[in-house]
């Protein structure tokens, strides 16, 4: 499709919605195990997103990648000598790592394993002596071991989902993380001895509850492990302690989502709570239980870790206000923390909480109208689908706002930070569930006189794309108009050519392939309901996808062609989406103009 080269005459408002995205953004670093000092983030600074790494003491940052498509998958090794990142072809996410000398130029790399075949990578975990590498490929997972300068040697090897969960800080034990019973949404744990391979312990809690390998205790000998756990029918925490077996649920009465990771000293864990789309810190003692909330802002915190000296780094940000990497100091205070490397986004406008009685509950979504609206509005829907919309800055919801959208979005069931049941209650029907309460928001939002009927678009990406085609055929009456990027549009064909990963997902999805579930694997395909398609759709495809591969995509345009329909196609050459800024902000451009010149907003 031919894509303007700018959405506003008004070359003020032009810069400001442009600025949003490439205004320098970081993600929040990530210190060695060893070596405070030490730190790798992840940063757009060079206009595409490539890992840096960081001397803490003394301020030096140097860019250590530099690949055409970008790089945002990297760790340090414990020590903090060298830096190890995946190295995939133009965004297939298939790949091998690399590793150089900390603090090096790009092109100092070199082959980290180089004895092992590439594959898709299923975790990773550099000690001082101790490599562990996970990969899934299409025969299953694999998980790789190097201790010291001695060979590389494949330790576990599965037909289903698994990767490495964790390594203790002695080194002694590592953790896999496997879907052993079948349901790669529900893994369970088993340890390891390092040095002979035999098993330590076991941690499942069956077929329908996941377990998470969060962390080792950073004390040496100390063989606690810190686990993610559902019991209760939403998230919490427990100790699992490996030397003597034992496990203790700890006291949270923090519903939503938590992650969480040890304090230095080992005495307690800084915790980040998410409910209803935001977020807080909270200190928790291990000993007494007693709970702390920290002084963060309110909005989202997407990020935190606990240093020795008693700081908190954490990365913030809210709707209004662009994400920003702070320190939180033992005395209270509260600043930046890494120097401003360019003027900072422009800010944009506040959510509003709207909550609706749904047919499986009620639906919490979110509400932003503009300064100056137009009447249009477009539904942004997330994807996931195990994810959820926040209150964190958006530069995507800001460029609608500014073209004159009210914009929605809605945490249907599938959505994270409302409990399990509500996370998982779209495999009644799979994706007709997450529309269903889609419907609800829109009715209660055009009857509260919030949306037109008639002036309503939807978009999304990936899962959401997936909804978006399926809405579409579906509902004809309901949108106006549709942009689906990197979509689900043919299921059946999406399964066969997508990573295996994605496989077990969907396996777990639907209670087995297409060839043992063809009629839920159909009930659920865009392409089942294309003839139900009226509205104009704009439909985003990177070429080497492995998670919603091109040929199933092709398969669903040629359907539209078939049938005559109102399409245009935006083809790019990556992956699942694009690091590189310049062609981020074509998209933009390509989704609100297609949009635009259906809805024809005013503002």
């Amino acid at each position: 499709m031919a894509v303007p080269d700018r959405l506003f005459a008004d070359e003020a408002a032009e810069q400001r919605w442009r600025s949003r995205f490439s205004a320098v953004r970081t993600s929040l670093p990530s210190p060695a195990r060893d070596d405070d000092d030490r730190a790798c983030f992840v940063s757009n600074a060079t206009g595409r997103y490539e890992v840096s790494c960081w001397d803490v003491a003394s301020g030096t940052v140097t860019v250590a990648t530099d690949r055409p498509d970008g790089t945002i998958a990297a760790t340090l090794s414990a020590d903090g000598t060298s830096l190890w990142w995946f190295d995939d072809t133009e965004g297939d996410e298939f790949g091998a790592w690399q590793r150089q000398p900390f603090g090096s130029a790009p092109g100092a790399q070199g082959v980290a394993l180089p004895d092992v075949p590439p594959g898709y990578g299923a975790g990773l975990e550099v000690g001082r002596s101790v490599v562990l590498a996970g990969f899934s490929d299409d025969d299953g997972s694999r998980v790789h071991l190097r201790v010291g300068d001695g060979p590389v040697r494949e330790v576990y090897r599965n037909e289903q989902d698994a990767g490495v969960g964790a390594l203790s800080e002695d080194e002694s034990i590592w953790v896999l993380s496997h879907a052993e019973l079948g349901d790669s949404r529900y893994p369970s744990l088993r340890a390891f001895r390092v040095a002979d391979g035999t098993v330590v312990g076991e941690l499942s809690d069956g077929s329908d509850k996941g377990l998470q390998a969060i962390a080792f205790s950073p004390l040496a000998g100390d063989q606690r492990l810190l686990v993610g756990h559902e019991r209760s029918g939403r998230d919490g925490l427990l100790i699992w302690d490996l030397a003597s077996g034992a496990t203790r649920e700890l006291a949270l009465d923090l519903p939503g989502d938590l992650d969480a990771d040890f304090y230095p000293d080992g005495t307690a864990l800084l915790v980040e709570h998410s409910a209803a789309g935001r977020a807080e810190l909270y200190r928790y003692e291990l000993e007494s239980g007693a709970l702390t909330r920290l002084p963060a802002a309110r909005g989202v915190v997407s990020g935190a870790l606990a240093r020795r000296d008693g700081s908190i780094w954490y990365r913030w940000s809210s709707a209004v206000a662009p994400a920003e990497v702070r320190v939180l100091r033992a005395d209270g205070t509260d600043d930046p923390l890494l120097p401003a490397i360019s003027e900072p986004a422009p800010p944009s406008l506040a959510l509003r909480d709207v909550w609706v009685d749904g047919p499986g509950g009620r639906i919490h979504a979110f509400v932003a109208e503009p300064e100056r609206p137009s009447g249009a509005a477009v539904f942004l829907v997330h994807g996931g689908p195990a994810a959820e919309d926040d209150d964190s800055f958006d530069a995507g919801r800001a460029a609608w706002l500014d073209a004159g959208f009210t914009v929605v979005q809605v945490n249907y069931r599938g959505s994270t930070g409302y409990g399990s049941a509500w996370r998982d209650a779209l495999t009644e029907r799979i994706g007709h569930v997450e529309l269903s309460d889609i419907d609800a928001v829109f009715a209660h939002l055009v009857a509260a006189g919030t949306i037109t009927a008639g002036r309503v678009g939807i978009v999304g990406h990936s899962w959401g794309g997936f909804l978006c085609l399926l809405a579409l055929g579906t509902r004809p009456e309901q949108f106006a108009v549709g942009v689906a990027g990197v979509p689900v549009a043919d299921y059946p064909t999406a399964y066969a050519d997508e990573m295996e990963q994605l496989r077990a997902y969907d396996r777990a999805l639907f209670g087995g392939s297409p060839q043992d579930v063809p009629d839920k694997y159909a009930d659920s395909s865009p392409l089942t309901f294309v003839d139900g398609v009226t509205a104009p759709v704009l439909v985003m495809a990177g070429e080497n996808d492995p998670r919603c591969p091109i040929r199933q995509i092709d398969n669903y345009l040629a359907a539209l062609a078939d049938r005559g329909r109102d399409y245009a196609v935006y083809r790019f050459d990556a992956g699942h989406g694009s690091m590189v800024i310049a062609e981020r902000l074509r998209q933009v451009c390509a989704e609100i103009a297609f949009v635009r010149d259906v809805l024809a907003p005013t503002g």
